[in-house]
């Protein structure tokens, strides 16, 4: 049976000093910013996810942006180690998360490092984002944990975003979908469809046609939905002032032994 739990952070009081790489630094309100992650986690509860937080950060800045810190595939958690030496501190909190859960736990070493935000997987094959947070190391050794396992691991150059799911996402049936100025080279995936706004490119599949994205990407819902998806809309504008994303703030874990 597949699995519907989702792993969780709530934001650190520190939120507003997070690293921004590819934009210029904007005031980050988080008050509100604590609201829309309430809602957030509000929409995925409401599509049958079984939210579960982890254990806050608070120290660590951008720690609210949990999916960089650990890559699942099946029931393995391969525990990150991140291309920003300042959100190091955050993996410890969700290792004893998936701990807890019954995966089986793998680790990036030195001099590997590997941010989850670079990792998308479509079936059994992983793509694998280079050049940003993420390492050669880093993809050879998540290429030695998930390929025994029969994963297929793709690296993918990214130099336009901070991680490969900023620049692209995948639609439930394997097509993957980027805002070309974002994306390095749209060739390498079987079927690409371009989608109108950066944000936009940001998808998490709930379950069935539900597809939850940012309100800031309206004109890519529309066309999703004239191809019979069905949107799931939040706002997480003071996240995207971050180079967050729907996909970040959470890990979603559809494959643990249940």
């Amino acid at each position: 049976m597949p699995s519907k739990k989702a792993l969780v952070r709530r934001p650190s009081p520190r939120l507003a000093e997070g690293l921004v790489t590819h934009i210029a630094r904007e005031r980050v309100d988080h008050g509100l910013a604590v609201e829309q992650w309430e809602a957030y986690v509000e929409a995925l509860d409401a599509h049958g996810w079984e939210t579960l937080e982890v254990d806050p950060a608070d120290d660590c800045p951008d720690s609210v942006f949990v999916e960089d810190t650990v890559v699942m595939y099946r029931n393995v958690a391969l525990i990150t180690r991140p291309g920003a030496e300042s959100r190091r501190a955050e993996t410890p909190g969700v290792e004893e998360a998936v701990a807890r859960l019954g995966c089986s736990v793998n680790w990036i070493w030195e001099p590997g490092t590997l941010d989850g935000g670079d990792v998308l997987k479509i079936g059994d094959t992983i793509y694998v984002g280079r050049g940003g947070r993420t390492n050669a190391a880093g993809v050879q050794q998540l290429r030695a944990a998930f390929e025994p396992l029969g994963a297929r691991v793709v690296a993918v150059p990214v130099s336009k975003v901070l991680h490969l799911k900023a620049a692209v996402t995948a639609l439930p049936d394997g097509t993957v979908i980027g805002h070309i100025p974002m994306t390095d080279m749209p060739s390498l995936f079987p079927r690409f469809l371009p989608v109108p706004e950066e944000s936009g490119a940001h998808v998490v599949h709930l379950g069935g046609a539900k597809l939850l994205m940012a309100a800031s990407a309206p004109k890519t819902a529309d066309l999703l939905a004239d191809l019979g998806h069905e949107p799931v809309v939040v706002d997480i504008g003071e996240f995207e002032k971050l180079e967050g994303c729907v996909t970040c703030l959470s890990v979603r874990l559809r494959e643990l032994y249940v």
